[in-house]
């Protein structure tokens, strides 16, 4: 913790399915952000196999590095470090990115920074245009949603966080590929399902949006329910729903049926976020991670926070799914949670924020 600034980082992300490399320079400049997606290969199956994920980020991350490099006009000798996520994340994806930056790291002998998956995503918010939120001392309530997390939380500065919520079982990401299996839908669903719903009635059927009820004061895992979510039940209802309606998927009012799913699985997520907004007195708002790219999802924060009169930070779209800029970048910013670690540094599939 408590890293100098470093001008240039090379960054590196194989925590799960993309394949990434980039490199910024004194934690705000990106230079380059190189992104391979395996979606692709993992198609056929209907999900990520982590095999095949491992597999791919051997064979691509050597020319995704050169790439970045190439594409940052930077020497390899310029490198004031390297970073890797760590974790949390696929084990065997994750000692994939991890073994390829100690490699970097000893024969350039340059620091070696161990990154947390999570913080890149909250670090995320302020490349782009949301630099200039780097310097305000506002608080900001975010809402990370993902594949893998869905997940609320207090940033009260770089390195200091608090979580507030999280989902209890799916992540929203996982409640939309789920949703998009039963629809006869493609994968990855979140983007199958947007298109999909696009013109359809969000209101043509009320799926449940799952620990509705607000003002509960219990404690779930030590966090407020009124901040936690849950999307098992959802998937349940749409299951029940297309048994009764079988002609939902083949009939005039698909589309409507999707963009129900769709905004059952949306309106959780801001409500959620709201009500945070609520109970923490927080007058800025944020939203990461690859579902934050939903043209929907997008809309309806920005209704909330012009109904609550506050602030709203989304981050840039080209840094919502993973990526290494945000990687290479929180690295660079003085305060953040690396672990400055030797070629004895490990991964952690289940890191947590706070922890190093």
């Amino acid at each position: 913790m408590g890293q100098v600034p470093l001008m240039k980082v090379l960054g590196i992300e194989t925590s799960c399915d993309e394949t990434a490399a980039a490199v910024v320079e004194g934690g705000r400049r990106v230079l380059s952000n190189i992104v391979f997606t395996q979606v692709a290969k993992h198609r056929p199956y209907g999900g990520i196999v982590p095999e095949v994920a491992c597999r791919c980020h051997v064979e691509e991350l050597p020319g995704i590095m050169d790439h970045a490099m190439e594409a940052a006009k930077t020497a390899w000798e310029d490198l004031d470090a390297v970073a890797a996520t760590y974790g949390p994340g696929l084990a065997s994806s994750l000692l994939v990115g991890l073994t390829a930056a100690k490699a970097v790291a000893f024969r350039l002998g340059i620091p070696l920074l161990g990154v947390n998956h999570i913080e890149a995503h909250l670090y995320s918010l302020f490349l782009g245009d949301g630099a200039r939120y780097l310097e305000k001392r506002e608080p900001l309530v975010v809402l990370m949603v993902s594949g893998g997390h869905t997940a609320l939380f207090r940033v009260d500065g770089i390195g200091r966080y608090e979580q507030l919520g999280q989902t209890l079982d799916d992540a929203a990401g996982e409640a939309l590929d789920k949703g998009a299996k039963l629809l006869g839908l493609g994968y990855p669903g979140g983007p199958e399902i947007e298109k999909a719903a696009a013109g359809g009635d969000p209101e043509f059927v009320r799926f449940p949006r799952g620990l509705e009820q607000r003002g509960s004061h219990g404690q779930i895992r030590g966090m407020d329910v009124d901040s936690c979510f849950s999307f098992s039940g959802l998937k349940t209802a749409l299951l029940y729903y297309l048994r009764d309606h079988p002609d939902a998927v083949t009939g005039p009012r698909f589309r409507d049926v999707v963009a129900s799913y769709q905004e059952a699985v949306f309106e959780a997520l801001v409500d959620r976020l709201e009500r945070a907004i609520e109970k923490t007195g927080v007058r800025v708002a944020g939203c990461v991670g690859g579902v934050s790219r939903n043209k929907r999802l997008r809309l309806m924060m920005e209704r909330m926070a012009e109904r609550q009169g506050v602030a709203l930070l989304l981050a840039p779209l080209e840094y919502c799914t993973d990526n290494a800029a945000m990687v290479a970048a929180v690295a660079g910013a003085p305060g953040s949670l690396v672990a400055r670690g030797g070629l004895d540094l490990d991964v952690d599939p289940d890191l947590v924020v706070g922890s190093v």
